[in-house]
């Protein structure tokens, strides 16, 4: 009992030092007008973080400037849905470990904006079932989805997955780009992708075991501040 006491207290002052290091960290304007590069075995993937998630956009530049992200996995893909990375655990997971239960030692505040929506290439915080819908502090998800006809979204909505905060605007994006609509309002959008949707598609349909690991990992190599990138 007294080693598991010891290994227990050990563990959270790591987990207190790896948080003040965070904190320390300290960003500029500069930096929050600027986009990430996510470089991945799979491709480059290039995002911006919206001013209208102060919170999380501050949080995932100062985790990019620690360079926290490299070498995590893509622990959890499901085709047609979205792609999962950010766990700290899954730097050095062994094959066919669950992953997923990863993080730092706070959570983030939702920040639900009927702007934001889960459209296909959405950059949204993963988080725990929890009453206030906080974030988790480091892992996120990258939106696949699928494209919404009529009869899709009839269905939707006789079961409840059709958000009422969806505008006509929006909707024609579903129709056309795609989504996850049924997450809206429930897991915090707060950036999207610039470039690499090919990328996320190779990610988001790769083959997985039990679990939605993929078979073979999926590495994220870096994560780096860029200038923004214009698109035509």
């Amino acid at each position: 009992m007294k080693l598991i006491s010891t290994l227990l207290a050990t563990i959270i002052l790591l987990m207190a030092c790896q948080s003040k290091k965070l904190q320390a960290v300290k960003l500029t304007d500069a930096d929050r007008k600027k986009q990430v590069e996510i470089q991945t075995t799979k491709g480059v993937i290039v995002v911006k973080l919206y001013n209208e998630t102060p919170l999380h956009r501050d949080n995932f530049l100062i985790l990019v400037k620690k360079r926290f992200y490299d070498s995590v996995l893509f622990h959890r893909v499901i085709k047609d849905f979205m792609a999962q990375a950010g766990d700290p655990d899954s730097k050095t997971a062994e094959a066919g470990k669950k992953l997923g239960d990863g993080g730092l030692n706070y959570t983030i505040p939702a920040e639900f904006n009927t702007n934001l929506y889960h459209k296909r290439g959405a950059l949204a915080a993963a988080r725990t079932n929890n009453p206030t819908k906080a974030s988790s502090s480091c892992q996120f998800y990258l939106v696949q989805g699928v494209v919404f006809n009529a009869n899709l979204i009839a269905a939707a909505k006789q079961k409840g997955r059709w958000p009422a905060s969806i505008t006509p605007a929006q909707q024609q994006v579903y129709t056309t780009l795609g989504g996850t609509p049924h997450l809206d309002q429930n897991y915090t959008v707060f950036g999207e992708i610039v470039t690499g949707l090919p990328v996320l598609e190779n990610i988001a349909n790769a083959a997985t075991n039990p679990g939605d690991r993929p078979v073979e990992n999926i590495r994220i190599l870096s994560m780096k501040l860029i200038k923004p990138i214009k698109v035509k």
